[in-house]
């Protein structure tokens, strides 16, 4: 008996010191990615093996960019593709949630619509891995709600644009610019950015250097929908 109570007292010791190790390191990581460049994310190693594993050879393109030296088209055609409301929530479009919840529980034969937010995004490609699993959603969650809090908007989009995959083994603006289109992010067109923001559901299958025709149509309609977004705004100069 004596035995037991020591062994649980001891579990609960540890499980606090690692709750708290856990609490305590992520808080850390976030806190300096606030300031510290992305030059890798969990995908890119993953990508990197799954190449390997297919017989391929490795290949991993990706150049840190400030988001001063991006189009400035690029955050508003992001915006206009993925997350409209993006300088309005924090963290969480409810009402895109709820109209995806209501889209895909009436038409089931349509593939299923998301609404991940350009945060949403962020926090999973810097922190997490790819996944449908509960204990991901939640971890998505958190680490969501930590960067809108420490974070500002355009910081969000700055990490966003740098570490989205583009293409194949391709991350970011710059090196999606350099491969796809043979310019730096700072020459991008407008219509550019658009075809672009066009991959970004599936960049593995979609190509911004050879667009099919859906991809064009896709483009049009983002560049109708960027007329509707301002300027995305500097830092410090969200209102």
């Amino acid at each position: 008996m004596i035995v037991t109570k020591f062994l649980l007292r001891r579990i609960r010791i540890v499980l606090q010191w690692v709750v708290v190790a856990f609490f305590g390191s992520t808080i850390l990581a976030v806190v300096a990615l606030r300031f510290v460049p992305v030059y890798f994310t969990p995908l890119m190693f993953i990508r990197l093996g799954q190449q390997i594993s297919d017989g391929k050879t490795p290949k991993m393109h990706h150049h840190w960019v400030p988001l001063e030296e991006m189009s400035p088209s690029l955050p508003v055609a992001v915006m206009a593709s993925e997350d409209q409301r993006f300088m309005q929530h924090h963290g969480f479009d409810f009402k895109a949630i709820e109209k995806a919840a209501k889209r895909n529980r009436t038409q089931k034969d349509k593939p299923k619509l998301g609404a991940s937010t350009i945060s949403q995004q962020t926090a999973k490609n810097v922190f997490l891995w790819p996944g449908r699993t509960w204990v991901r959603k939640g971890l998505e969650a958190y680490f969501t709600s930590l960067i809108e809090i420490m974070w500002s908007k355009q910081r969000i989009m700055e990490v966003y644009l740098n570490s989205i995959e583009m293409g194949d083994g391709i991350y970011g603006a710059d090196a999606v610019a350099e491969y796809h289109f043979d310019r730096e992010a700072k020459d991008l067109t407008r219509a550019q950015c658009a075809l672009v923001a066009a991959t970004l559901p599936n960049p593995r299958k979609f190509s911004s250097a050879n667009p099919s025709p859906y991809m064009l149509k896709r483009q049009r309609q983002i560049m109708r929908q960027m007329r509707f977004i301002p300027a995305f705004p500097k830092e410090g100069h969200d209102k």
